[in-house]
């Protein structure tokens, strides 16, 4: 790599973090007009983007016409550019002003009362909404563990850290040594997170049903609940267009408790497709849930001609 090659991470790094804390202080109504000017650019430039997301709607809402998901998929790509913008308020504004700007909080008795039982809790977050403010939220109420992986932007690492953590929340590396941690926490009583929606390596889960197609999934859970008996709540920060967010925490499907690692996974991606049921809009679509095939996964001849993307 030349000397100018490896200068650019550390410029676009700079770039970025100089982007989050000029936002950092502005109003939430601010941010979200921007969002919608940026958004459509989005749609219109960023092909990759604008077909997954679109390719995604599809396999979800297979009954509604072309023109309504379209509609989804432009709603989709705004929520996505307000979540990016946010980032800095979320990580670097005024801790009082973050805190207010959760109006609502639906479903906290779920968490107290698995806490008052002596149990752990295992919080479900999906990329729903702003989940960097579900973090912000739950690390400064509960003792709060959630696993870590450093961003590609080596620059940005210190920056998501120091956000991640500024209320108390501890994170621990995507390897068997941040499992133990997770376990150890919820031995403690503490919640955890755990983000259901990111396909895993492969060895790290099971194929099970998303809007009816095959998506691997991770099976972290099924051994969090075997080993700790821990009580599994999905939550989000739904975000209530430049006024604030709603934080809501949903009883899991019962199937996540089921030993069996594919009936779990079934209950995991169920979750997801209820908390998505608040407002589809605000899922982020253009993440490719189902790039891996079973197909694939068995050696077939032929597979690529399986892939959606």
């Amino acid at each position: 790599m030349s000397d100018g090659d490896s200068r650019l991470p550390a410029c676009q790094a700079r770039a970025i973090a100089t982007l989050w804390r000029s936002l950092a202080n502005r109003r939430l109504t601010t941010l979200w007009r921007l969002a919608r000017m940026i958004g459509p650019l989005v749609e219109r430039f960023s092909t990759r983007e604008r077909t997954v997301t679109r390719i995604n709607l599809a396999e979800a809402y297979p009954s509604r016409s072309d023109a309504e998901r379209g509609r989804l998929a432009r709603q989709s790509l705004t929520h996505s550019a307000a979540t990016m913008l946010e980032l800095g308020f979320a990580w670097m504004g005024d801790p009082e002003r973050v805190e207010g700007s959760i109006i609502e909080v639906h479903g906290r008795e779920l968490l107290d009362e698995a806490r008052a039982e002596g149990r752990g809790v295992i919080v479900l977050a999906p990329h729903f909404g702003n989940w960097e403010v579900l973090n912000f939220w739950l690390s400064g109420h509960f003792p709060f563990t959630a696993m870590y992986e450093p961003p590609k932007l080596a620059g940005l690492d210190p920056i998501i850290r120091q956000g991640r953590e500024r209320r108390g929340a501890r994170l621990v590396p995507t390897n068997p040594r941040g499992v133990a941690a997770l376990l150890k926490a919820l031995k403690r009583s503490e919640a955890v997170g755990i983000l259901p929606d990111q396909v895993p390596s492969w060895g790290s889960g099971v194929f099970a049903p998303f809007f009816g197609r095959p998506a691997y999934t991770a099976t972290l859970l099924p051994k969090l609940v075997a080993r700790t008996e821990a009580r599994v709540v999905t939550g989000v920060a739904l975000r209530l267009p430049g006024r604030g967010y709603a934080l809501h925490f949903l009883a899991a499907d019962e199937r996540v408790y089921d030993p069996d690692e594919a009936v779990s996974a079934a209950g995991v991606n169920a979750c997801v497709e209820s908390t998505i049921a608040l407002d589809p809009v605000q899922y982020q679509w253009e993440y490719k849930r189902y790039r891996k095939t079973p197909e694939e996964a068995e050696g077939k001849p032929g597979w690529k001609r399986f892939r959606l993307y």
